[in-house]
């Protein structure tokens, strides 16, 4: 059974106001998004897993303990992770600990959270 990690922002971290970020999302767009991409992955036959993270030194910790607990064929990073220019180093160090913790998984992107398993299956 291929696995996917979802990883983006937990939305209560999320600053919606930003510009950088689709127009009109909130945190309750962002929570169904994620609902329907994981049923989306189980109807692949996939199993994944969501790991929301905060913009701050948990961030990658929190990644790694993910990346730690299970083999994955696809990690996806959402769009609010890699979209606000202030948030450019996190992105960076978001797919360096993939990368080194994780390093056979495929790295995919995201457009918006309902939208995760077309990312992954670009790479599984």
């Amino acid at each position: 059974m291929k696995r996917v990690l979802l990883v983006g922002f937990d939305p209560a971290t999320v600053d919606f106001s930003d510009p950088a970020l689709p127009p009109g999302m909130t945190a309750e767009k962002i929570h169904a998004g994620v609902k329907l991409a994981l049923a989306d992955c189980a109807g692949q036959g996939w199993h994944a897993q969501n790991c929301f993270i905060k913009p701050d030194e948990a961030a990658i910790p929190t990644i790694e303990r993910f990346l730690a607990g299970d083999v994955y064929d696809c990690v996806v990073i959402g769009a609010g992770v890699r979209l606000p220019p202030n948030r450019l180093v996190l992105f960076e160090a978001v797919v360096n600990a993939i990368h080194r913790v994780a390093p056979p998984a495929a790295i995919a992107f995201n457009t918006r959270p309902e939208d995760c398993g077309e990312a992954a299956a670009r790479w599984i």
